[in-house]
């Protein structure tokens, strides 16, 4: 009789214990956002002339991220470029690709503007930004919307390392985002060289810049 009560206090305090871990891990994520930056046929598959060269082989890690985050309760923001048909609201110097009878790059609507295999919103729980320069935060309201979300802490994953995500991080590190990440190998950019030189700049104004496994493995 002793016995089986003992046993019943054991499992009792090692529920407690397991529900005092799982409570602290969701908390841990409770302020976190994970922004995935341009994660779009026209950006990722071969053939574009927007194609980021090294953004193809990040893409499973990309989808890894996601799962992950979802996992931990992280909100998913999908940040991405929906154009307009003629080009109106591109850079000045992207606006050539919109003035042939083909379709300009990621162009709302069009398979171009799609998330890449694997990748999929679930509206119902993430949220989308719109944006039309590099910048996630530059003429969007994506600050406002992480603000009123009682988000403090950025993971970021996408393309491209030298324009997209940089401008982002750089945004955030200047509106006191107080943590800031970026996954290394959830990153990319045309080139080896031109990804690791942008991730070393960012390492430099206090970003964090962890590879998949090694955020992953924290509070795992």
């Amino acid at each position: 009789m002793l016995s089986t009560y003992l046993r019943c206090c054991l499992l009792l305090e090692n529920l407690i214990v397991v529900i005092v871990v799982v409570g602290t891990m969701a908390e841990r994520w409770t302020n976190t956002a994970l922004l995935v930056i341009d994660m779009q046929n026209d950006f990722i598959e071969e053939g574009s002339v927007t194609q980021v060269k090294g953004g193809k082989a990040i893409v499973p890690n990309v989808i890894r991220v996601v799962e992950l985050a979802r996992q931990r309760g992280i909100l998913v923001v999908w940040v991405v470029r929906e154009h307009d048909p003629q080009g109106r609201d591109v850079e000045i110097f992207r606006r050539h690709h919109y003035r042939s009878e083909k379709v300009g790059p990621v162009v709302k609507g069009t398979l171009g503007s799609k998330l890449v295999d694997g990748l999929n919103m679930r509206e119902e729980e993430d949220y989308k930004i719109v944006k039309t320069r590099f910048s996630a935060f530059f003429g969007t309201h994506l600050h406002s919307f992480l603000q009123t979300s009682g988000i403090t802490k950025l993971v970021i994953a996408g393309v491209q390392t030298p324009n997209c995500i940089r401008q982002t991080v750089f945004d955030a590190v200047e509106l006191d985002y107080p943590d800031v990440t970026v996954i290394v190998d959830a990153t990319a950019a045309a080139t080896p060289e031109i990804h690791t030189a942008n991730i070393l700049d960012m390492r430099n104004i206090g970003v964090k810049t962890p590879t998949l496994h090694e955020w992953s493995e924290e509070f795992a």
